[in-house]
């Protein structure tokens, strides 16, 4: 299973991004999807992430401005990020646990860079 990440990028603040994450490989089904993310001199920590049954969560920095969507038949998850400040910035990473196996894939991680 590979992961393919892509969207990211050097935004002003207040911009938008969105951010895709493309599975492929032998993947039978998809539990959970998610994106984390690592901020410079930080530890990565979750941002969203999507149950196969429809429920999300996020970190509470990015509730109101950011959504996390899936569409399964393109095993792709997606990430809206409006209205985006400085402290967003840092790398992006996709993943996904497998719904045959439960093994969890992460994908190689794309730059957010929000100015001021």
């Amino acid at each position: 299973v590979q992961l393919q990440a892509s969207g990211g990028g050097l935004v002003q603040a207040g911009g938008s991004l969105r951010l895709s994450c493309a599975a492929s490989g032998t993947i039978f089904s998809l539990n959970d999807m998610g994106w984390y993310r690592e901020a410079p001199g930080k530890e990565r920590e979750l941002v969203a992430r999507h149950t196969s049954g429809g429920y999300t969560n996020y970190d509470n920095s990015v509730k109101g401005r950011f959504t996390i969507s899936r569409d399964d038949t393109k095993k792709t998850v997606y990430l809206q990020m409006n209205s985006l400040l400085p402290e967003d910035t840092g790398v992006y990473f996709c993943n996904v646990v497998t719904g045959q196996d439960g093994i969890s894939y992460w994908g190689q991680g794309t730059l957010v860079t929000v100015s001021s």
